[in-house]
Protein backbone atom coordinates (compact mmCIF):
# COMPACT_ATOMS: atom_id res chain seq x y z
CA UNK A 1 0.00 0.00 0.00
CA UNK A 2 2.84 2.37 0.85
CA UNK A 3 4.54 1.50 -2.42
CA UNK A 4 1.36 2.36 -4.36
CA UNK A 5 1.05 5.67 -2.50
CA UNK A 6 4.67 6.58 -3.31
CA UNK A 7 4.06 5.68 -6.98
CA UNK A 8 0.95 7.84 -7.24
CA UNK A 9 2.68 10.78 -5.55
CA UNK A 10 5.61 10.42 -7.91
CA UNK A 11 3.31 10.49 -10.95
CA UNK A 12 1.57 13.61 -9.61
CA UNK A 13 4.90 15.39 -9.20
CA UNK A 14 5.97 14.41 -12.72
CA UNK A 15 2.70 15.68 -14.18
CA UNK A 16 3.27 19.05 -12.52
CA UNK A 17 6.81 19.14 -13.82
CA UNK A 18 5.63 18.64 -17.42
CA UNK A 19 2.80 21.18 -17.27
CA UNK A 20 3.49 24.06 -19.62
CA UNK A 21 2.42 27.60 -18.81
CA UNK A 22 -0.06 29.30 -21.17
CA UNK A 23 1.64 30.99 -24.09
CA UNK A 24 0.46 33.94 -26.12
CA UNK A 25 0.60 31.89 -29.33
CA UNK A 26 -1.67 29.03 -28.15
CA UNK A 27 -4.68 28.47 -30.44
CA UNK A 28 -7.19 29.23 -27.68
CA UNK A 29 -5.53 32.46 -26.54
CA UNK A 30 -7.94 35.42 -26.51
CA UNK A 31 -6.86 38.88 -27.66
CA UNK A 32 -8.83 42.08 -27.12
CA UNK A 33 -8.00 45.39 -28.82
CA UNK A 34 -9.94 48.35 -27.43
CA UNK A 35 -10.09 51.97 -28.54
CA UNK A 36 -11.71 54.77 -26.61
CA UNK A 37 -11.77 58.51 -26.99
CA UNK A 38 -12.67 60.92 -24.19
CA UNK A 39 -13.46 64.60 -24.04
CA UNK A 40 -10.14 66.50 -24.04
CA UNK A 41 -10.75 68.08 -20.63
CA UNK A 42 -11.06 64.62 -19.05
CA UNK A 43 -7.97 63.00 -20.56
CA UNK A 44 -5.94 63.07 -17.33
CA UNK A 45 -8.74 61.51 -15.30
CA UNK A 46 -9.26 58.86 -17.99
CA UNK A 47 -5.53 58.12 -17.99
CA UNK A 48 -5.61 57.56 -14.22
CA UNK A 49 -8.60 55.23 -14.47
CA UNK A 50 -6.98 53.26 -17.28
CA UNK A 51 -3.74 52.89 -15.33
CA UNK A 52 -5.67 51.59 -12.33
CA UNK A 53 -7.52 49.11 -14.55
CA UNK A 54 -4.23 47.85 -15.95
CA UNK A 55 -2.69 47.32 -12.52
CA UNK A 56 -5.71 45.35 -11.28
CA UNK A 57 -6.30 43.38 -14.48
CA UNK A 58 -2.76 42.00 -14.64
CA UNK A 59 -3.56 40.21 -11.38
CA UNK A 60 -6.64 38.51 -12.86
CA UNK A 61 -6.48 34.77 -13.41
CA UNK A 62 -5.41 33.90 -16.95
CA UNK A 63 -4.02 37.30 -17.90
CA UNK A 64 -0.92 37.07 -20.10
CA UNK A 65 -0.60 40.72 -21.06
CA UNK A 66 -2.43 44.00 -20.44
CA UNK A 67 -0.98 47.12 -22.08
CA UNK A 68 -2.63 50.53 -21.64
CA UNK A 69 -1.67 53.08 -24.30
CA UNK A 70 -2.19 56.81 -24.86
CA UNK A 71 -2.04 58.16 -28.40
CA UNK A 72 0.84 60.42 -29.38
CA UNK A 73 -0.39 63.82 -30.57
CA UNK A 74 -3.98 63.11 -29.49
CA UNK A 75 -3.76 62.46 -25.74
CA UNK A 76 -7.53 62.02 -25.35
CA UNK A 77 -7.31 58.82 -27.45
CA UNK A 78 -6.44 55.54 -25.73
CA UNK A 79 -6.02 51.89 -26.60
CA UNK A 80 -5.91 48.76 -24.45
CA UNK A 81 -4.21 45.57 -25.65
CA UNK A 82 -5.21 42.46 -23.70
CA UNK A 83 -4.01 38.87 -23.96
CA UNK A 84 -5.78 36.11 -22.04
CA UNK A 85 -5.19 32.39 -21.60
CA UNK A 86 -8.60 31.66 -23.15
CA UNK A 87 -12.09 33.05 -23.68
CA UNK A 88 -13.27 31.93 -20.24
CA UNK A 89 -10.62 33.91 -18.34
CA UNK A 90 -11.29 36.92 -20.56
CA UNK A 91 -15.02 36.65 -19.83
CA UNK A 92 -14.32 36.43 -16.09
CA UNK A 93 -12.25 39.60 -16.32
CA UNK A 94 -15.01 41.38 -18.24
CA UNK A 95 -17.45 40.50 -15.43
CA UNK A 96 -15.06 41.48 -12.62
CA UNK A 97 -15.98 44.33 -10.28
CA UNK A 98 -12.93 46.44 -11.18
CA UNK A 99 -13.71 46.16 -14.91
CA UNK A 100 -17.32 47.21 -14.42
CA UNK A 101 -16.26 50.08 -12.16
CA UNK A 102 -13.81 51.33 -14.79
CA UNK A 103 -16.46 51.30 -17.52
CA UNK A 104 -19.01 53.05 -15.29
CA UNK A 105 -16.60 55.85 -14.37
CA UNK A 106 -15.31 56.22 -17.93
CA UNK A 107 -18.70 56.35 -19.67
CA UNK A 108 -19.55 60.01 -18.83
CA UNK A 109 -16.19 61.10 -20.32
CA UNK A 110 -16.54 59.33 -23.67
CA UNK A 111 -17.06 61.33 -26.87
CA UNK A 112 -17.57 58.19 -28.97
CA UNK A 113 -18.58 54.58 -28.16
CA UNK A 114 -16.18 52.31 -26.27
CA UNK A 115 -14.84 50.13 -29.10
CA UNK A 116 -13.79 46.66 -27.87
CA UNK A 117 -12.78 44.10 -30.53
CA UNK A 118 -12.03 40.41 -29.79
CA UNK A 119 -9.28 38.88 -31.93
CA UNK A 120 -7.47 35.64 -32.63
CA UNK A 121 -3.72 35.42 -33.19
CA UNK A 122 -2.50 35.17 -36.80
CA UNK A 123 1.21 35.62 -36.21
CA UNK A 124 2.32 36.28 -32.63
CA UNK A 125 5.96 36.43 -31.58
CA UNK A 126 7.44 35.29 -28.30
CA UNK A 127 7.16 37.78 -25.44
CA UNK A 128 10.53 39.41 -24.88
CA UNK A 129 11.89 39.68 -21.36
CA UNK A 130 11.96 43.01 -19.56
CA UNK A 131 9.71 46.05 -19.65
CA UNK A 132 10.03 48.49 -22.59
CA UNK A 133 11.93 51.68 -21.81
CA UNK A 134 10.28 55.05 -21.41
CA UNK A 135 10.95 55.98 -25.02
CA UNK A 136 9.14 52.95 -26.46
CA UNK A 137 6.63 53.61 -29.22
CA UNK A 138 3.63 51.37 -29.90
CA UNK A 139 1.82 51.12 -33.20
CA UNK A 140 -1.75 49.83 -33.47
CA UNK A 141 -2.99 49.57 -37.06
CA UNK A 142 -6.39 48.49 -38.33
CA UNK A 143 -6.16 46.63 -41.63
CA UNK A 144 -9.31 46.17 -43.72
CA UNK A 145 -9.10 43.81 -46.72
CA UNK A 146 -11.88 43.48 -49.29
CA UNK A 147 -13.53 40.11 -48.56
CA UNK A 148 -12.64 38.50 -51.90
CA UNK A 149 -8.94 39.15 -51.24
CA UNK A 150 -8.96 38.16 -47.56
CA UNK A 151 -6.58 35.20 -47.78
CA UNK A 152 -4.05 37.08 -49.88
CA UNK A 153 -4.16 40.05 -47.50
CA UNK A 154 -3.71 37.79 -44.48
CA UNK A 155 -0.63 36.30 -46.12
CA UNK A 156 0.90 39.75 -46.66
CA UNK A 157 0.23 40.81 -43.05
CA UNK A 158 1.74 37.60 -41.65
CA UNK A 159 4.83 37.99 -43.83
CA UNK A 160 5.33 41.56 -42.61
CA UNK A 161 4.96 40.52 -38.97
CA UNK A 162 7.43 37.66 -39.18
CA UNK A 163 10.03 39.71 -41.06
CA UNK A 164 9.72 42.84 -38.90
CA UNK A 165 10.56 41.10 -35.62
CA UNK A 166 14.20 40.99 -36.70
CA UNK A 167 14.37 44.74 -37.45
CA UNK A 168 16.60 46.81 -35.19
CA UNK A 169 14.80 48.13 -32.12
CA UNK A 170 11.74 45.90 -32.43
CA UNK A 171 10.12 44.80 -29.16
CA UNK A 172 6.89 43.30 -30.48
CA UNK A 173 5.25 42.75 -33.87
CA UNK A 174 2.01 40.74 -33.88
CA UNK A 175 -0.79 40.21 -36.38
CA UNK A 176 -4.29 39.59 -35.01
CA UNK A 177 -7.53 38.69 -36.81
CA UNK A 178 -10.84 40.18 -35.74
CA UNK A 179 -13.31 37.47 -34.69
CA UNK A 180 -16.48 39.08 -36.01
CA UNK A 181 -15.00 40.16 -39.36
CA UNK A 182 -12.16 37.87 -40.52
CA UNK A 183 -11.19 40.25 -43.33
CA UNK A 184 -10.26 42.82 -40.67
CA UNK A 185 -6.93 42.60 -38.83
CA UNK A 186 -4.95 44.53 -36.28
CA UNK A 187 -1.18 44.91 -36.44
CA UNK A 188 0.39 45.54 -33.02
CA UNK A 189 3.95 46.87 -32.92
CA UNK A 190 6.31 48.04 -30.18
CA UNK A 191 9.65 49.72 -30.87
CA UNK A 192 12.53 50.88 -28.72
CA UNK A 193 12.14 54.52 -29.79
CA UNK A 194 10.97 56.82 -32.57
CA UNK A 195 14.22 56.29 -34.47
CA UNK A 196 13.46 52.57 -34.72
CA UNK A 197 9.90 53.33 -35.91
CA UNK A 198 11.20 55.63 -38.63
CA UNK A 199 13.86 53.17 -39.76
CA UNK A 200 11.34 50.34 -40.02
CA UNK A 201 8.98 52.51 -42.06
CA UNK A 202 11.48 52.97 -44.89
CA UNK A 203 12.79 49.40 -45.20
CA UNK A 204 12.25 47.68 -48.53
CA UNK A 205 10.07 45.05 -46.85
CA UNK A 206 7.72 47.63 -45.33
CA UNK A 207 7.42 49.63 -48.54
CA UNK A 208 6.76 46.50 -50.59
CA UNK A 209 4.12 45.40 -48.10
CA UNK A 210 2.28 48.71 -48.43
CA UNK A 211 2.45 48.55 -52.22
CA UNK A 212 1.01 45.02 -52.29
CA UNK A 213 -1.64 45.70 -49.66
CA UNK A 214 -3.08 48.96 -51.01
CA UNK A 215 -4.96 47.43 -54.00
CA UNK A 216 -6.60 44.92 -51.60
CA UNK A 217 -7.58 47.42 -48.91
CA UNK A 218 -11.16 48.30 -48.10
CA UNK A 219 -10.10 51.46 -46.24
CA UNK A 220 -7.03 53.53 -45.40
CA UNK A 221 -4.17 51.80 -43.58
CA UNK A 222 -5.02 53.23 -40.16
CA UNK A 223 -1.68 53.43 -38.36
CA UNK A 224 -1.76 55.03 -34.89
CA UNK A 225 1.22 55.60 -32.60
CA UNK A 226 1.03 55.43 -28.80
CA UNK A 227 3.05 55.62 -25.62
CA UNK A 228 2.76 52.92 -22.97
CA UNK A 229 1.27 54.37 -19.78
CA UNK A 230 0.88 51.12 -17.85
Amino acid sequence: MKALYRFLMGMAILSVGFTHPARADDANTAYIVTYFEVMPATKDHARTLARQLGAKSRKDDGNLRFDVLQRIGQPNHFSILETWKDKDTQAAHAAAAHTKEFREKLTPMLRSPYDERPHTGLSVGATKAGKPGGGAIYGVTHVDIVPTEKDKGIGFVKELSEASRSDAGNIRFDALQQNSRPNHMTVVEAWKDQKAVDAHGVTDGTKQFREKLTPLSGSLYDERLYKLIN
